[in-house]
Order: C-alpha cells, then structure tokens, then sequence
C-alpha cells in the first residue's frame, strides 16, 4: 500500500509539471507579441524577398541590354548620316571642279548678250583682199576651232559619263552599305527577340515549377497535419486519460474512492455520441481533401491567368499610388485629431495609472 502511494504521487507530481511546463509555454506564446502579432513564415518570405530580388536584377539586365543596342543603333545611324554628308560634299566638289574646268564663262551661249549684233556687224564689213586686216587663213582657222571645240566636246562627254560612272558605283556602294546595316540590325533585333523570348520561357517554367512546388508542400504539409491529428487523437483514445477502464479510476484509498482526473466512465449514448463525432470528422476530412483539390485547380488557373495579371499591375501601381497619398492624407487627418483628443484627455483625466495596475492583468493564459 506504502509503494503505491509513492507510485501515485509521482505520477501526480508528473502530471502537474506537464501542465505547468505547458502553461508556461502557452504563457509564452500567447505574452509574446512579436510571435502573437507578426505570426508570418519567414522562410517563405525570405524566398519571396530573394525572387523579388531575382526579378529585379533580370528586369535590370534587360534594361542595360536595351540601352546598349539603343546606343550601338545610335551610332550606326551617325556614321550613316556622317557617310552620306561626306558623299554629299564629294559630290558638291566635283560638280564646282566641273564647271569651274570645263564650263568657263566665256563658252557659255550668253556670254555677250550685252551686245548682241556684234558678230552681224562684223559680217556687213566688206575689204578687199590684200588689205590691212584681212586674215586669208581664216577658214583653215575656223576648222581648226571647230576640231579642237569637237574634241573638247568629246572629252567632256567621256569625263561626264566617267563622273556619272563613279557616282552611280558610289550610290551602289552606298545601298549595299545600307543594305548590310539593316540586315545587321534586323538580326540584332532577332536575337534579343529570341533573348526576351527565352527569358519569358524560362520565367514561365519557372511560375509553374514553383506554384506545382507550393501546391505539393501545402499537400504534404496537410497529410502531415491530418497524420499527427489522426496520431494525436489515437494517443488521447488509447492513452490513459481516456481509457474506459474502470481500474484507472479507483483511488489509491481504496474501491469506495474513486480518481476524478483519470475515471471515464461512459454510457453507450455518450459512446454513439463520439461515433456521430467521428463520422462528422471524417466528412470534414473528405470535405478538406475536395476544397484542398480545388484549390490546386484554382493555383493551375492563377498561373494561367498571370500573364493578365502582369498587364493589370502597372494600373494597380498607379491606384495604390493614389490611394497611399489619400491615406496618408487621412492618417495625418487622425493624427492630429489623436493629438488634439490626447491634449483634452491629459487635461481632463489628471489621475494616470502606472504601471502596477496593469501588471495585475493577463498573469494567465487561460
């Protein structure tokens, strides 16, 4: 009898340091208000922080790769619009070096229009051969004018049609220069046309990888919820607390006395009772398992729908844009109608308590 007396109270005394270890971590949990307030997944918000970041430095490198083809553009289009200038001017030159060699102005037809009858007058003239001023070798002269004006003729039309040859070669050389500039432009933008399509590839496979990787976490995480509650249960069922058997209850004192915190004695209404509890638990599990079913169909729909989303967010930006300047509009509104309220209740309320009074609360979890 000594012996089980012993047995009995340390399992007493057990017993009450395992509700007064959970009380106090209950007091913990519940007194903390970092953990009771905040109550968040770090983890899971440092990897969003991390994938934010990712995407930051991508949209980043994009940017920068934008810019550099921007500038490269710019520079092909000045050494093109410096190359046209300077053909422009070549040309410029060669026509004045044209005219200033074979068009001088005394060859040109209107040369002397301010005396037009001049050449008549000197046809009226009539002298005798053999006079002071006649020229007897005037037509072997005026030939001989004629031939070399011919030949000058010539050597102009050949040298116009070299000039003419040159620059139609200059302007082929011009557009094929052209030519290979849009072409080299054209795969330029092909290439950062692949480049943003990889990127958005990638970026997509990686959306559906990471959203199957959630829906499975949140699965197992589930499983592992309903295996401990099913072991949890198990344990309460098989364990002594509950236990229906009618030894557990009797006292150490003897049969007449009996253990209040271990004697479950229960009828068969009470035990039908825990069946129809049971029963709605395992509906509530099926129900779970549907709504848990759903909700993977509605994670495959959400990925679906981000490249919607993506549209809508500059829009959304703007919006929380205006709503932040109405509240904070407001909060400076309620801040200072707190800060009036706090100069009339210091007025009004003069007996303030300090901070034994508030000690005297919330010294128990329950």
């Amino acid at each position: 009898m000594y012996n089980a007396e012993l047995l009995s109270d340390s399992i007493a005394a057990a017993s009450l340091e395992r509700r007064r270890n959970r009380e106090m971590q209950r007091q913990d949990r519940i007194f903390n208000a970092k953990v009771r307030t905040i109550g968040i997944d770090k983890e899971a918000l440092d990897s969003q922080v991390n994938e934010r970041k990712k995407k930051e430095q991508a949209e980043a490198e994009s940017l920068k790769a934008y810019a550099a083809d921007a500038v490269r553009n710019d520079k092909a289009a000045c050494l093109l619009d410096q190359c046209q200038l300077k053909d422009e001017r070549l040309l410029q030159g060669a026509i004045e070096d044209f005219r200033l060699n074979f068009q001088p102005r005394w060859s040109r037809r209107e040369y002397d229009l301010s005396n037009p009858d001049k050449i008549r007058g000197q046809e009226e003239i009539q002298m005798l051969p053999g006079l002071v001023g006649e020229d007897p070798d005037s037509q072997g002269r005026l030939k001989k004018q004629q031939e070399q004006l011919r030949e000058w003729s010539f050597q102009q039309q050949h040298e116009l049609a070299t000039a003419r040859h040159q620059q139609r070669q200059e302007e082929q050389q011009y557009d094929q220069d052209r030519v290979d500039l849009d072409n080299k432009a054209l795969q330029l933008q092909t290439i950062e046309e692949e480049r943003r399509r990889t990127v958005a590839l990638a970026t997509k496979n990686f959306n559906l990888t990471k959203a199957a990787e959630n829906a499975e976490k949140r699965w197992k995480e589930w499983q592992q919820q309903e295996e401990d509650n099913r072991t949890d249960i198990l344990n309460q069922l098989q364990g002594e607390l509950l236990s229906e058997s009618q030894e557990q209850g009797i006292s150490v004192l003897g049969l007449p006395h009996l253990s209040p915190d271990s004697y479950k004695g229960l009828a068969d209404q009470q035990l039908q009772h825990i069946n129809c509890q049971q029963q709605q638990i395992d509906e509530k599990r099926r129900i779970q398992a549907e709504q848990q079913q759903e909700e993977l169909q509605q994670d495959r729909f959400r990925v679906a729908s981000a490249r919607t989303a993506l549209l809508m967010e500059r829009q959304q930006a703007r919006i929380n844009k205006q709503l932040r300047r109405t509240q904070d509009n407001t909060n400076a509104q309620l801040a200072e109608a707190h800060h009036e309220q706090t100069k009339y209740l210091e007025k009004v309320y003069t007996n303030i308590p300090d901070d034994s009074y508030f000690s005297q609360f919330n010294t128990s979890s329950r």
